[in-house]
């Protein structure tokens, strides 16, 4: 496909720290314990939900607590009672009764230059509101049940003299790779996730997938649920966790509980017939684990996934003619080829990225072209 270049510039000329420096990262709190205090939400917090908004400003109030003087009527926003999923608007004024909390001491956090240098090499697009990085394989994205190092913390390197630092605003399995978006800032970040959840985004995804998908263009819609079986999905959570803590979702029926619709467009951009096919799939929900279960439940699982890899009693899969060469290496093939959506500073933003080395593997030895047309960008919105 021909491929669309981004309509701006990155601007890569931020300056470096030095190695090794420390920074004060107390955090905020800005009310007077004992007292009721009105304090008002800034441009830098517009968007953002009233539970975020206090573990923001009294970062040791427990939630519990929190639950409680709202749910009494104790926290009130410009006058009127709130629940705590209420996002807040900037300029409104929240009334914050007495709490019995005490503000932690501030503790001094070690800039890694190592962990800067690898976001700004990540970097494809970057302007004074935002970033998009080019996430690699097998880098997680936040943290979780023994993930120590993931791109969550890692900028924190970036954080400016007063200890704001840049925002994730999405999210992608740790073994996915490409197009990866954050916020600068937690007023844009705020107006880039209504931006996701108004479905403004298009997301476009390239995979390799086993087997060629028919019909060639499609439309998967499932309801996804979190567990591998109908009654078990609680005993078999933990088993079913992958390397980023996450369960695995099952296909489940409408009214079932935690069942989320999902909907996907696929199509086949080239194949090598009868063993594989290179998939163009835009999402237009975003559940965890989406494509991945989406090409499970088609019968042509992503190749190299490891735990949506087919039903073992699928005669499709012990098709000889269907086996992956050994030469393929046992990675994930899905990347985040493409994101496009309105710059909250008007414009848009489009930004493509390239293939994961392993990916560019798999492409060269089946002669693949990148540079085929896309007929997912036709697809409907």
């Amino acid at each position: 496909m021909s491929q669309k270049q981004a309509p701006l510039r990155a601007k890569r000329s931020n300056p470096e720290a030095k190695a090794g420096s420390l920074r004060s990262d107390a955090p905020r709190d800005d009310a007077i314990h004992g007292s009721v205090q009105t304090l008002q939400v800034t441009e830098d917090e517009e968007g953002m939900r009233l539970d975020r908004w206090f573990k923001r400003r009294l970062p040791t109030l427990s939630l519990s607590h929190l639950n409680k003087i709202v749910r009494t009527g104790q926290v009130r926003v410009d006058g009127g009672r709130v629940k705590t999923a209420t996002r807040l608007a900037a300029g409104q004024k929240v009334r914050v009764p007495p709490v019995d909390v005490a503000p932690p001491p501030a503790k001094l956090q070690v800039i890694s230059e190592a962990d800067r240098r690898a976001i700004r090499d990540m970097i494809l697009y970057e302007d004074k509101d935002l970033m998009v990085l080019n996430k690699p394989f097998g880098l997680a994205v936040q943290g979780g049940s023994g993930t120590k190092r993931h791109i969550d913390g890692m900028l924190a390197s970036l954080a400016d003299e007063k200890g704001e630092r840049p925002v994730l605003v999405h999210r992608l399995d740790r073994d996915t790779s490409g197009v990866l978006l954050v916020a600068k800032s937690r007023g844009i970040a705020a107006k880039l996730g209504e931006i996701f959840r108004s479905r403004q985004a298009q997301k476009i995804y390239w995979a390799l997938v086993e087997g060629v998908p028919k019909p060639a263009q499609g439309r998967i819609s499932l309801f996804l649920a979190k567990g591998e079986g109908m009654g078990d999905a609680r005993a078999d959570a933990k088993a079913q966790k992958d390397r980023s803590g996450l369960e695995k979702m099952r296909i489940a029926k409408h009214g079932d509980e935690d069942a989320q619709h999902s909907v996907t467009y696929y199509a086949v951009v080239d194949k090598v017939t009868p063993r594989l096919a290179w998939l163009s799939m835009k999402p237009i929900t975003g559940r965890t684990h989406q494509l991945r279960a989406h090409a499970e439940a088609i019968g042509h699982p992503i190749i190299g996934d490891p735990k949506y890899s087919g039903a073992a009693n699928d005669p499709r899969r012990h098709d000889p003619a269907r086996q992956i060469p050994d030469a393929v290496e046992h990675k994930l093939h899905l990347l985040a080829r493409r994101l496009v959506l309105p710059h909250p500073r008007g414009g848009t933003l489009d930004v493509t990225a390239p293939l994961p080395p392993h990916m560019q593997k798999s492409f060269e030895l089946f002669g693949l072209d990148v540079k085929q047309y896309d007929p997912i960008e036709n697809a409907p919105e």
